[in-house]
């Protein structure tokens, strides 16, 4: 099986706590992440879609043409890092999101992905041919995510 990382970041004029609740606010993704909508299916050790145990499902697509993101949570530290397993039939691997510090007000947020790409070279080969559109995704999300923050705090 063929693998994929990637890892993006971004500035945010926010505070590392600011930054941390408005990323793991999951039903509010769907302000900021491309094509993504998303729904608390299971509660963790921090309540409902928070802590390790929660379960998240993301439907990533545009009106009924897409596929469901099942993850759960294998890693919370607030105000820094949450990691994700990815479980569905399409995305498979885990997902990391941190909240570096950069003072008492801005913050960086690295969302990074370790995927497993199915179907070997071919999946490879794929994968090679959409990941530019798949990290310009990515890359307006995160900018986004960042005027979102800015804006809401």
């Amino acid at each position: 099986m063929s693998s994929a990382h990637i890892s993006l970041s971004v500035p945010v004029n926010a505070s590392a706590e600011t930054v941390f609740a408005k990323f793991t606010d999951w039903p509010s993704q769907g302000e900021w992440m491309f094509g993504t909508h998303v729904h608390t299916t299971a509660a963790g050790t921090e309540g409902w879609g928070r802590g390790v145990g929660a379960e998240i499902s993301a439907f990533t697509g545009f009106l009924k043409i897409g596929f469901w993101d099942t993850m759960k949570i294998t890693q919370w530290q607030s105000p820094v890092r949450v990691d994700v397993l990815h479980t569905g039939k399409v995305v498979r691997g885990t997902g990391t999101m941190i909240v570096e510090p950069r003072s008492e007000s801005t913050s960086t947020f690295i969302w990074s992905e370790d995927l497993e790409l199915p179907l070997g070279a071919v999946g490879a080969f794929g994968f090679a041919i959409v990941k530019p559109l798949f990290v310009a995704g990515i890359r307006h999300s995160l900018t986004k995510f960042a005027r979102w923050v800015e804006a809401t705090s």
